[in-house]
């Protein structure tokens, strides 16, 4: 197994104590750290922890339902979404990728299977290296354990709110972030100001993160919101 494999973190959102039990026993022989949720309620808030590097989602969920976790967890994030469910109709399978869902797995499956789709949307996801609480993106080391960033070996200070947002880039490294999503990751549900303030931060990142440097990581997607990325 690879150092990534290792240390990827899931969240099992699954009300079949069995079922959840299983899968975390499976996934944690894996080499994954493997932790469960048991109702929509509380999938949705340790969904809004962060940290995760992929959910599986199983619909017919007490509280909140799959679908609507799902929406709530892509306010914030970009973090993969296996939906695991017995409802396999086209239907549903329409619903689930439409709120955000990136696999849809119908039960009863093989857990080979299973394990190899994580496998490919792990693959998939951020090209940022995790190894325990550090995040590397190309020359792009950021600690979050001591809250300390470097980039080609030369320390950068930032403020706790550009750290924030610079540690929640590189958690969805790759992957192009909505302003919304950004707001919603650093800034919280609670934030009632104007998205400008992304723009704003974003603007004081690069200036200590990619202007120094001879590469940019920080990317603009016109129209739609930023990356964090290594060129190429």
């Amino acid at each position: 197994m690879n150092e990534r494999t290792e240390t990827a973190r899931i969240l099992i959102v699954e009300d079949e104590a069995s079922l959840a039990r299983a899968l975390q026993l499976e996934l944690e022989h894996e080499g994954y750290r493997a932790e469960t949720a048991g109702n929509g309620y509380e999938a949705a808030a340790r969904a809004a922890e962060g940290g995760w590097d992929l959910i599986l989602l199983d619909i017919m969920l007490p509280g909140l339902d799959g679908f609507e976790v799902c929406r709530r967890v892509r306010e914030r994030s970009a973090v993969p979404i296996i939906m695991l469910t017995a409802r396999d109709a086209t239907g549903d399978k329409v619903t689930g990728l439409d709120a955000g869902a990136d696999d849809y797995v119908p039960k009863p499956f093989a857990i080979e299977e299973l394990l190899a789709r994580i496998r490919a949307r792990l693959r998939r996801a951020a090209p940022a290296g995790r190894v325990g609480d550090r995040l590397v993106v190309g020359d792009l080391v950021i600690r979050r354990d001591t809250r300390q960033v470097e980039r080609a070996g030369r320390p950068i200070a930032l403020t706790r709110r550009e750290f924030d947002l610079l540690a929640y880039l590189a958690e969805n490294a790759g992957l192009v972030l909505t302003r919304e999503m950004i707001l919603n990751g650093v800034w919280g549900y609670d934030y009632y100001g104007n998205t400008n303030v992304v723009d704003v931060y974003i603007r004081y990142l690069r200036a200590k993160v990619d202007e120094p440097f001879a590469t940019r990581l920080i990317h603009t997607v016109r129209g739609i919101g930023y990356t964090l990325r290594e060129e190429g």
